[in-house]
């Protein structure tokens, strides 16, 4: 109780553990509060753990395709429970490694469900366990968990979500997912790669809200050649042990599965851990922050899922350091422009900036250039019998790049690039004249600009301008930045 920390940290995932590292090396002395294992949803039930269990369906895949490279495989087999110990294997892995580098930060580390009791001129108090702790700063960062509709009938015994789903010790031969965004659709990958028959049921119009619109509706079709059932403008009305009723073209239809996936989205994690004991401000998706990553409330700093913003273990990390950075005194500011999303299904999707039917609904005149990922030698050589494309989103007047989409091939790798591209807010020409290593997929980013093999659509409204950094020229901004 006499110590008073320089810093603590309530959430121990992608943007806890990154601040309280970044803190502590700088000399600043932290406390980390988190209620069930450091790593947070990201590593524990969420990125880490579906992308061990997708690589193994990568290796499957690999195996029962090797004889179009040539090599014969035999006695091809699944051992499910192999796979899901191989996981938790992982999960251990990194936990301990974040424990370890909680340790070279000398963080102290209090695995207790925290609550904010008060704050008293600087000093802010947290009780945990029974004990209280206080600290000149405060970062939040509790996270989000997976939403639960008032379905009638829904019963949570009954119905899994990503944590349950991951703790499964038998294959189900049957797999009903409520719910077709990135979560659902990354289970429908790996269950249907084990040979569990799924089906997604989704209310909109396509799966994987968010991604490029041709991107969602090519991956689907992949899917639906490797047996997966799509139900799209379904709505669920109510759920009968593990049979879900849902309306589709103004009808009933029934499905049972054996077991049942709710994935539906997240909730903030912003009730029961006493902000409005402080008096900390809210927006209808979470903790109201500015760019700075602060609260409303003085020295009281919220970062991750609980803003509401991203829900993406990268923008996670990247808020809490830009808190950290507020705390110290350096100037740096959160941008969201160039924030990459990947879905690490087979195949990949990756992209960045502004989709074609976000440029639409913006009105802002571009061209749209589209390529096969086949025009690249690389992605032939080593993609048998697939296929997959690129797609540029690029400003028609000043010739900026607003948004790089991709689909097929090691998408989640190449992404940086294009995210850079963005940042840097080059044009066209800039692209041209870099040197891109060959034969490289990522190359198919730059050769779309120098090939006729394109696609081209123009939309328009009048846009804000920018003095762009390197040319000098004015350029259009995707949307508001912090400059």
């Amino acid at each position: 109780m006499s110590k008073i920390y320089d810093l603590a940290i309530i959430g121990g995932g992608p943007a806890g553990y990154v601040a309280a590292e970044r803190a502590g090396a700088k000399g600043l002395s932290v406390v980390i509060f988190d209620m069930r294992s450091l790593g947070g949803v990201c590593l524990n039930e969420g990125c880490i753990p579906t992308k061990t269990l997708l690589n193994s369906a990568k290796a499957l895949e690999y195996a029962e395709e090797a004889g179009k490279y040539g090599i014969n495989v035999e006695n091809i087999s699944v051992d499910f429970k192999k796979i899901m110990l191989r996981k938790d294997k992982v999960v251990r892995k990194l936990v301990a490694g974040i424990g370890a580098k909680m340790k070279h930060a000398k963080a102290d580390v209090v695995m207790a469900k925290a609550t904010i009791k008060e704050k008293r001129g600087e000093v802010i108090t947290i009780e945990a366990d029974g004990n209280e702790y206080q600290a000149n700063r405060l970062l939040v960062c509790a996270g989000s968990e997976a939403a639960v509709p008032p379905i009638p009938g829904l019963d949570a015994s009954q119905i899994l979500t990503n944590r349950e789903i991951l703790q499964l010790k038998e294959k189900p031969e049957s797999l009903v997912i409520i719910g077709g965004g990135v979560i659902g659709t990354e289970f429908a990958d790996f269950f249907n790669a084990m040979g569990t028959k799924v089906t997604v049921i989704e209310m909109l119009p396509e799966i994987l809200t968010g991604v490029d619109e041709e991107i969602a509706a090519f991956v689907r079709k992949e899917f639906v050649k490797k047996g997966v059932e799509f139900h799209l403008k379904a709505r669920v009305t109510k759920l009968n042990g593990k049979e879900v009723v849902f309306e589709k073209d103004v009808q009933e239809m029934k499905i049972t599965g054996e077991q049942v996936l709710l994935s539906v989205g997240r909730k903030v994690n912003v009730a029961g851990i006493g902000l409005e004991n402080i008096g900390v401000e809210f927006t209808p998706r979470g903790v109201k922050i500015d760019q700075n990553c602060r609260t409303n409330v003085p020295n009281v700093y919220a970062a991750g899922d609980i803003t509401g913003f991203s829900l993406l273990a990268h923008t996670a990390s990247r808020e809490g350091e830009v808190a950290v950075n507020h705390m110290l005194g350096r100037k740096d500011v959160m941008r969201y422009d160039a924030i990459p999303g990947v879905v690490y299904t087979h195949p990949e999707i990756a992209g960045v900036g502004l989709t074609e039917t976000q440029a639409k609904e913006k009105g802002i005149e571009v061209e749209v250039k589209q390529l096969p990922m086949a025009y690249a030698g690389r992605f032939v050589a080593e993609n048998e019998g697939k296929d997959g494309f690129c797609k540029v989103i690029v400003g028609k007047k000043y010739r900026e790049i607003l948004g790089i989409h991709m689909v097929g091939g090691a998408c989640s790798e190449m992404i940086w690039g294009a995210c850079a591209i963005i940042e840097a807010q080059l044009r066209v020409q800039d692209v041209q004249e870099i040197v891109f290593p060959h034969p490289t997929v990522t190359r198919n980013s730059q050769q779309i600009f120098k090939t006729k093999q394109i696609k081209y659509k123009i939309q328009c409204q009048k846009v804000n301008l920018l003095i762009h950094q390197k040319s000098g020229k004015p350029v259009k901004l995707l949307s508001t930045r912090f400059l």
